[in-house]
């Protein structure tokens, strides 16, 4: 970590199974191309759901590659490109050179919550292998940067019959008073949204309709960066703040303890 004044600054790191990664080469980025990942956010040396970033690991390398990941390889590795590191983002990809799998972790400057809530415009579209948090990720930024263009802040993905999933790099769910409602689209099953579900009493999992939002108080959008981000408005449909169903998503997240690496 590098100090600037009173400011600290987490230097970019690169470990590639388990060992510093001096230098990207061309064979590296083509292999990358073709392959899965996960994000956390460390905080004193704890990530939300890390054992659910472990089975999602796992999960997707069998369907990807054929192989299991191994937890344990993966513990080894965070560790080591967290170093002495307490907070910041972690980035897990796993893709293969050839044969075994190939770990990179890219380690970088925490990133703090957003605060200001986004309006959203919905755009049909479905990721390919929606399940999957794959490295495919085009179609996000290219949507997202359309949306930004058209005055929204983000964009939100609907089916041809106007069924709502997923934002493009969020999961979202919805409030009625503090009932908790997430969508039942095909979508990626997200670490925090996981963790949310842990943590709620009870929850639903529905179809989301654009003629079902008049029915809902809030919406809040989660990933590894924000577990609780809320929606301005999606389309013409405003929400306005709604403390009954923040401190729902509050309480259930307090209740799950974040996990050391």
């Amino acid at each position: 970590m590098v100090r600037s004044g009173q400011t600290a600054v987490v230097t970019e790191t690169l470990v590639l199974n388990g060992e510093p990664l001096p230098t990207v080469t061309l064979e590296l980025l083509r292999a990358t191309s073709y392959g899965h990942f996960s994000s956390m956010q460390v905080r004193d040396g704890r990530v939300d759901g890390l054992d659910l970033h472990f089975e999602r690991l796992d999960r997707s390398s069998r369907e990807v590659f054929g192989q299991p990941l191994d937890a344990d390889r993966v513990r080894r590795d965070l560790r080591t490109a967290l170093a002495q590191e307490r907070d910041c983002s972690l980035r897990v990809n796993v893709f293969s050179l050839g044969g075994d799998l190939d770990v990179l972790i890219r380690r970088s400057e925490p990133i703090e919550p957003g605060t200001t809530p986004l309006r959203l415009r919905p755009i049909q579209h479905q990721r390919a292998l929606p399940h999957l948090k794959h490295t495919g990720t085009f179609d996000l930024i290219y949507h997202a940067r359309q949306a930004t263009a058209a005055g929204y802040d983000d964009a939100i993905f609907h089916t041809a019959a106007g069924e709502i999933s997923e934002a493009s790099i969020w999961n979202i769910c919805f409030a009625r008073g503090t009932t908790i409602v997430f969508p039942a689209a095909r979508v990626l099953a997200g670490i925090r949204q996981q963790v949310l579900q842990r943590g709620l009493a009870t929850f639903e999992m529905r179809p989301v309709h654009f003629d079902d939002l008049s029915t809902y108080d809030a919406a809040y959008l989660t990933n590894s960066i924000d577990p609780a981000l809320p929606v301005a408005a999606i389309g013409a449909r405003t929400f306005a703040p709604h403390p009954e169903s923040a401190a729902t998503i509050a309480a259930a997240y307090a209740s799950q303890e974040a996990q050391a690496i």
